[in-house]
């Protein structure tokens, strides 16, 4: 595959974060899919068109494309997506050909059906979710990976994961979130994987050490995924209080390694005060007077007793935030919630020379390292554009991680 392109299909493609930071590299998308189902509106993915046209895009509910036909999905070389996080636990055993099969509806096992079912598998993941995966659900944590882990175990790869917080590598954002890579036995890469000293390819070798490094550890620890799909959702870590799986590991022929990994860098760093729209923002982005307690209320520690509807009184108690958010620092994370004039504890809020006032679309677009306007579309409110950027990614992690992928595939 040496120079040439390598082909992706990009499932939950929101407005198009994996593809903007892919394409920086060699990388051509040849299908992607995006489908909202709590709305009539498919405004992500009206999105997504209006940037990268409709040719290859599905704006249909995955599960449905899968379950009439995963051949309708061109062949591609890697699957990516930013999958959300759900309860990946799986029925018991059915009494037919088809065997173990995930909960209906549950996205995860769609990936998994391509993965299996696809004449031409594709060689390589890169899948992105929420760090708290690792330790989901709280009565077994860990479990939802492992069962994740295991099936594509059983499907002939081997995984590589890290927790990145991209404001540690100089990012504008403080945005934690899981990466894993995968690898189909039939590549160069797994091979390689499999012959590694464990420790190096976490901390040296590997795709995610090469973009994103670390400091040397010493310690790993080993499990071993033991039984079916089953027996893992039913067992798995039962009665523990802690997940197993450290911010950092792999998974190669059913053993896991995982160690807690330091980010080592010391490169620039851009900050949310270098995001910032001069001159250009309209007066409804600007906190009235009036409102000002109710923020700084939200925004501050709290001690108070508090009443439930069923008259139970109990104690609340929260820490302050800092208010308004510093301008010489990473930002906070983006929440979907971030949009609208109404008051919140979680909303940025920065002092300007004008007034105290909220983020703007294009902010929140550069924090995730997106084009301005990128989001900027025909009935697109403000608010939903900031909804775009809650539950989207910081795309220069995945132009890094996408840069070390191809060059560990073509071995540059």
């Amino acid at each position: 595959m040496a120079n040439k392109k390598i082909k992706v299909a990009e499932l939950f493609a929101g407005v198009g974060g994996f593809r903007l930071g892919l394409e920086k590299n060699d990388y051509k998308i040849v299908w992607s899919n995006q489908w909202e189902p709590s709305t009539k509106l498919q405004h992500a993915s009206k999105v997504y068109e209006a940037n990268f046209g409709k040719e290859n895009h599905s704006n249909e509910d995955i599960n449905e494309v899968v379950n009439r036909d995963v051949e309708e999905i061109p062949d591609h070389d890697l699957l990516v997506g930013g999958f959300p996080c759900q309860d990946y636990s799986v029925a018991t055993t059915l009494h037919n050909s088809k065997g173990l099969k995930g909960k209906k509806g549950v996205l995860w096992w769609s990936i998994h059906s391509i993965l299996e079912n696809k004449k031409n598998k594709p060689k390589y993941l890169f899948l992105e979710n929420v760090d708290r995966l690792l330790k989901s659900p709280a009565t077994q944590r860990g479990r939802d990976f492992a069962v994740m882990l295991q099936s594509l175990n059983d499907l002939g790869y081997a995984v590589e994961w890290r927790v990145i917080n991209a404001a540690e590598y100089g990012m504008p954002q403080r945005r934690r979130r899981v990466f894993f890579i995968g690898y189909h036995k039939s590549t160069e890469t797994y091979k390689r994987l499999h012959k590694s000293d464990k420790i190096s390819w976490l901390t040296e070798e590997g795709v995610i050490a090469n973009a994103f490094p670390v400091s040397k550890t010493t310690s790993i620890k080993e499990i071993e995924l033991k039984g079916d799909l089953v027996e893992i959702t039913n067992n798995f870590n039962k009665d523990e209080k802690l997940s197993p799986f450290q911010n950092t590991g792999m998974l190669i022929k059913g053993k896991v390694y995982t160690t807690k990994t330091v980010p080592n860098y010391d490169g620039p760093k851009t900050v949310l005060g270098s995001v910032l729209q001069n001159g250009e923002v309209t007066p409804e982005f600007f906190i009235d007077e009036k409102d000002k307690p109710k923020w700084e209320y939200l925004k501050g520690a709290k001690k108070e007793k508090r009443t439930t509807r069923e008259g139970f009184e109990y104690n609340y108690s929260e820490g302050g935030m800092i208010y308004p958010d510093a301008l010489d620092n990473a930002s906070r994370t983006i929440i979907t919630g971030e949009g609208g004039k109404s008051a919140s504890r979680f909303k940025h809020v920065i002092v300007s020379d004008r007034g105290l006032r909220r983020l703007t679309p294009i902010e929140l677009e550069r924090l995730n390292m997106f084009p301005d306007n990128h989001t900027k579309f025909d009935g697109v409110t403000d608010t939903k554009r900031a909804f775009f950027m809650g539950n989207a990614l910081v795309v220069g992690v995945i132009e890094k991680i996408g840069e070390e992928l191809y060059n560990q595939i073509n071995q540059i």
